[in-house]
């Protein structure tokens, strides 16, 4: 069984942020995060989305994000 549990976007970008990603520009719903060391990572979620196990774990996948991160 997964170790990541569904959470809002919103949520998700909070702890991006807090693990050193930044937003570099964004064009409507679609951000671009930014974090040095990192390739960018475009992030194309609505704030009250729910973003799933799968997601999620593709999303730590390319940003080292950790299940404790969130």
């Amino acid at each position: 069984m997964s170790d990541w549990k569904a959470v809002k976007a919103r949520k998700l970008l909070t702890a991006l942020e807090r693990i050193g990603w930044r937003v570099k520009r964004q064009t409507g719903s679609h951000k671009i995060l930014e974090r040095p060391g990192w390739s960018d990572v475009v992030f194309a979620f609505h704030n009250n989305e729910e973003i799933g196990p799968r997601m999620l774990a593709r999303v730590a996948k390319v940003t080292g994000l950790k299940p404790e991160d969130l």
